[in-house]
């Protein structure tokens, strides 16, 4: 597989069974119905464990422009593959998404609730605080990120240089990462710290053909791009300076 094909599978599969979860846990007549948040966020960290096995050799596993730009933030990545990185993980997340709205369209038909129909698209606030909001997708990918940096090295040892990421740590302790972030920090925004993640969604319940499927919520659509991003480039400044005091 090329990085780009690697991408676009790897957050294919973590988005379909992400949301897939979501899918099943909220809406109606579903065997999972009402399981909870424990089962979301296993199955959110599992399905980055799935994603990470299948790109990690090709591509690192980024499977998130937050990983991408900070690692370019450090150095490790090449600014130049940020755009083509970024474009393989929103194209593959909306692709994801669209798999479990197929699974679970007669499960979207019989919820009338059009919050239950969003939620397994995008991420919403439990309490609407912009400014909380955004500091919590903040501290979230900045945990994700500056575990990242302390646990690969610069390329894959595969005789071709490829570029770090997710893969480099090895797809367990990925998922635990994922899956301790979502347990301890995700209960206010539902834990994107992924703007990928949330973005393709997203546009994916804007354009498919959902009954009664309400608003996109895009006024709240920045938080989760614009959170990560900044997280991510905060832990990549953290890792550098500490790399001064010698503990890099």
């Amino acid at each position: 597989m090329t990085t780009f094909v690697a991408e676009f599978v790897g957050t294919s599969l973590l988005i379909a069974m992400g949301s897939g979860v979501v899918a099943n846990v909220v809406l109606n007549k579903t065997k999972g119905f009402d399981s909870g948040w424990i089962v979301i966020t296993t199955a959110w960290a599992l399905g980055v464990f799935i994603g990470v096995v299948v790109a990690g050799p090709y591509s690192g596993a980024h499977l998130n422009p937050a990983v991408s730009v900070g690692l370019a933030l450090t150095g490790d990545f090449a600014w130049s593959m940020v755009p083509h990185y970024v474009l393989a993980q929103v194209l593959g997340a909306m692709f994801g998404s669209g798999i479990a709205w197929l699974v679970y369209k007669d499960h979207f038909d019989a919820t009338p609730d059009p919050g239950l129909k969003f939620a397994p698209f995008g991420t919403v606030p439990a309490i609407r605080n912009y400014g909380s909001n955004l500091i919590s997708e903040m501290v979230g990918t900045s945990v994700l990120i500056i575990v990242i940096l302390y646990s690969t090295d610069p390329v894959i040892n595969d005789g071709n240089n490829t570029p770090i990421g997710l893969g480099s740590l090895g797809a367990l302790p990925v998922a635990f990462l994922v899956w301790v972030i979502g347990l301890s920090l995700g209960g206010t925004t539902g834990y994107a710290i992924n703007p990928a993640r949330d973005l393709g969604p997203r546009i994916m319940h804007a354009i498919l053909p959902i009954k009664g499927k309400g608003t996109s919520d895009w006024a709240y659509s920045w938080v989760p791009i614009v959170g990560p991003i900044l997280g991510a480039s905060i832990a990549a400044g953290i890792y550098m300076l500490l790399g001064l005091w010698g503990m890099v």
